[in-house]
């Protein structure tokens, strides 16, 4: 766990934007300020760039988002409202915001359509110790029933509508959030298995998730 631990001095200014950017969630603020974002970095030099507000890139055309959009993300969750929860993550990508999530207290069920990076999550989680986080190579928009339902579910790429397939694989009192993109901009959409909804802001445009399972990667 010792490779988690992130630079003090850095992390602590990170934490002091991302509540200029309105992450007031303790525990959000906890999570991000003792993991180090560098871990999760593939380029080589790429860490010193890990505790600013910037996106990293990763392999498969995929990027680590920015720390004030992966706040909100995870704020938007609700997490600390439960004593447990089981979290659909679709978009493992670097497996950042799914080791935010473990470390939040969660059971994390995380899908990629990438397998490159689904075995670099599986390595990255294993190395860390995070045990209560489990990564699939798959169809993201499809979910993963099998280990359903879900008291959370996280899309880490913007859609233009939520699946009607992820919405079942919620259970009751359950919450999806997905980045919703719309004619002219991107909100971040607060489902619940019971249809409301709300509309929230979000810091930056995130890329779109795209259906189906890469062969290639």
């Amino acid at each position: 766990m010792a490779d988690l631990i992130a630079d003090p001095f850095r992390a602590a200014r990170l934490v002091l934007h991302l509540r200029q950017e309105g992450i007031t969630d303790g525990g959000v603020l906890k999570a991000m300020e003792t993991i180090d974002r560098g871990a999760f970095v593939y380029t080589p030099g790429l860490e010193k760039l890990a505790f600013e507000d910037c996106v990293l890139p990763i392999p498969c055309g995929q990027i680590v988002p920015r720390p004030a959009v992966t706040g909100q993300l995870l704020q938007a969750l609700q997490i600390k409202q439960m004593r447990e929860a089981r979290i659909l993550l679709i978009g493992v990508g670097s497996g950042y915001t799914a080791a935010l999530a473990a470390q939040l207290g969660a059971d994390v069920f995380a899908m990629d359509r990438f397998r490159r990076l689904c075995d670099a999550a599986r390595r990255r989680m294993l190395d860390l110790g995070l045990g209560n986080v489990a990564v699939r190579h798959g169809d993201g928009l499809t979910g993963w029933p099998e280990r359903g339902p879900y008291d959370r579910i996280l899309l880490t790429g913007a859609v233009d509508e939520v699946p009607d397939v992820l919405l079942q694989q919620l259970a009751k009192g359950a919450v999806l959030i997905a980045p919703l993109q719309t004619a002219d901009s991107q909100v971040l959409l607060r489902m619940g298995a019971d249809g409301t909804q709300q509309r929230l802001a979000i810091a930056h445009p995130l890329p779109a998730l795209v259906e189906g399972r890469s062969r290639a990667l």
